[in-house]
């Protein structure tokens, strides 16, 4: 039987999941769950500067709106110190890593003067093969032996084998003067206690993948497949940066877009499967393989996201979305809805998620719900109602107070009216707009009419019909 596929998540508590970090997380996440895998998540919180617990919680909280739920408990980086470093010591017994004693004066003095020689800067420690009994009785840092000769080989799934010359690796500190250990060996450390089987991260790691391939072949472990994706660019080719527009995820959260689209999106962002566009998740879980990233970096188009997000609201359960507008208003600190509006809202959603790409859009459609009488018109709507189309609207009541309130029976009535009047429909639709929502972009008014039923409907048009509002 095969290997449990075991993928992991790794960021640095940096403030906030940004959306870059988020992509990583979903592509891990997606390659482990498609594969009866686990999918873990660490914290790599060794830099004591940066590390607080409230920037772990907004990874954490990043996480949990993303969707991206991991197997077992967070796992501390910094809380393994003392075992990166008894790795370190089982190398240094095994004479794979040896005690540096040289300062800080001595090394930069080899590399000025390979720099006016024109030769590598890499530091070549003269302790390396030192006899244990010329070692003096100072400070010393534990650095590993890297091979002289030869080449390092990333095979990478998606960048295809990578060489490196080993003459351009040093032999990497692993422990330092203090004892302390540095973050390469911690993450090998790390991902082989853990059982990774899969590292897939950004491609700004492919580098750190050869020094940390040492660190297996020192201890004899047997190596994970890398995948190193490229970076997310903004629309403008360059890395995606603060320029572009919101680079963490709860800002996402924020302007309202939903959490499914936002899935959706960032794994076709890099990723394809043939042409399809629009995926759930668990067709994305099935098609998910490392062969289908590309290798140039993708571009963050807001137009693309909104799109799918839009489909992904429409194709939203009613009773799901209205628990999602729940959470939104909760993100953005608006106040919970009553259960008679919430009420209205899920009987409304037929007609107000269609071509809504994101919450806030979606909440504008349903605003001649969520408003209370008098209803006050905008500026635009206000137009609409004049001396003329109040007495419209007066002459429309009776006709509405006997018919009976199903969709044909309005329609029918309505269209009879303006018949009557001899004006088109459009000419009584603006007014009633103005009268039952406020604005001048709303659903149909039919719609409207239904969704309010008979009492309030007839109300607001006796507002509006008398100027009140």
């Amino acid at each position: 039987m095969s290997q449990q596929v075991v993928t992991r998540f790794a960021p640095s508590p940096t403030g906030y999941l940004h959306i870059g970090g988020a992509r990583t997380a979903l592509f891990n996440w997606l390659f482990a769950r498609g594969r009866g895998g686990r999918f873990l998540l660490r914290i790599e919180d060794t830099d004591k500067a940066r590390s607080t617990p409230e920037a772990t919680q907004a990874i954490l909280d990043g996480m949990a709106w993303m969707g991206l739920d991991h197997d077992g408990d967070v796992i501390s980086q910094a809380a393994r110190a003392d075992r990166h470093a008894e790795v370190a010591h089982r190398m240094l017994a095994a004479g794979k890593a040896y005690k540096c004693f040289a300062t800080q004066e001595e090394i930069q003095a080899f590399r000025d003067n390979a720099r006016a020689e024109g030769r590598s800067t890499l530091y070549h420690s003269p302790w390396r093969d030192a006899d244990p009994a010329t070692h003096p009785d100072a400070p010393f840092v534990v650095r590993i032996k890297a091979p002289r000769d030869g080449a390092t080989i990333i095979r990478d799934a998606v960048q295809g084998d990578v060489t490196i010359r080993n003459d351009q690796l040093d032999d990497m500190v692993l422990l330092r003067s203090d004892g302390t250990p540095v973050y390469m060996l911690a993450v090998a450390v790390d991902d082989f206690d853990m059982g990774v089987t899969h590292v897939i991260r950004g491609d700004d790691h492919l580098n750190n993948a050869a020094r940390q391939m040492m660190i297996y072949d020192a201890m004899g472990w047997p190596l994970p497949v890398y995948a190193h994706i490229p970076l997310i660019h903004g629309p403008d080719g360059k890395k995606l940066s603060k320029r572009h527009g919101a680079l963490g995820t709860v800002e996402y959260q924020q302007m309202g877009y939903p959490a499914s689209g936002m899935r959706n999106y960032l794994a076709r962002l890099g990723w394809s499967h043939g042409d399809d566009e629009f995926f759930t998740d668990a067709q994305a879980q099935e098609w998910f393989d490392l062969d289908g990233i590309g290798k140039s970096p993708a571009r963050f188009d807001f137009k693309k996201l909104e799109n799918i997000c839009g489909h992904h609201i429409a194709a939203t359960d009613d009773a799901a979305l209205l628990h999602e507008l729940a959470e939104f208003r909760r993100a953005v600190d608006l106040p919970a809805l009553s259960p008679e509006k919430n009420a209205l809202l899920l009987s409304g959603m037929y007609c107000l998620k269609e071509r809504a790409r994101t919450y806030p859009e979606l909440l504008e459609k349903a605003e001649f719900i969520l408003a209370d009488r008098p209803i006050v018109p905008d500026e635009k709507a206000a137009a609409q109602l004049t001396d003329v189309s109040r007495g419209i609207l007066r002459e429309l009541t009776p006709h509405l107070q006997n018919a009976s309130w199903t969709r044909e029976n309005l329609e029918a009535s309505a269209n009879a009216f303006a018949a009557e009047k001899e004006m088109k429909f459009g000419k009584l639709a603006g007014p009633m707009r103005a009268a039952l929502a406020g604005r001048s972009a709303t659903p149909s008014v039919f719609d409207m009419m239904l969704i309010l039923g008979q009492e309030e409907t007839l109300a607001r048009l006796g507002d509006a019909a008398q100027g009140d509002g």
